[in-house]
């Protein structure tokens, strides 16, 4: 049984980033002016996304992160699609 459940593990619905770390996520809304991507429960802030960035993937650098409310800020690097699913 241990060789058929090697490498299966399970995720979580609040992911942690380390600051510095690049990830690739889809902005599902704004607050105030600042873009919002949700990873599950965990809320990034995109505050130098364009205002077109809604549904968009885009690739990020967490700038900084709170493990404590899975709430963070990051940067744009770019944008990698415009559509979702």
């Amino acid at each position: 049984m241990e060789q058929f459940l090697k490498g299966v593990g399970f995720r979580t619905n609040r992911p942690v980033f380390e600051p510095g770390e690049e990830i690739e996520v889809y902005v599902t809304g704004y607050e105030g002016d600042a873009a919002v991507a949700r990873v599950g429960d965990t809320v990034l802030r995109i505050p130098d996304a364009p205002r077109d960035a809604l549904d968009k993937r885009v690739r990020l650098r967490v700038e900084e992160f709170d493990d404590n409310d899975h709430d963070g800020q990051a940067s744009l690097l770019e944008v990698v699609g415009d559509q979702t699913f």
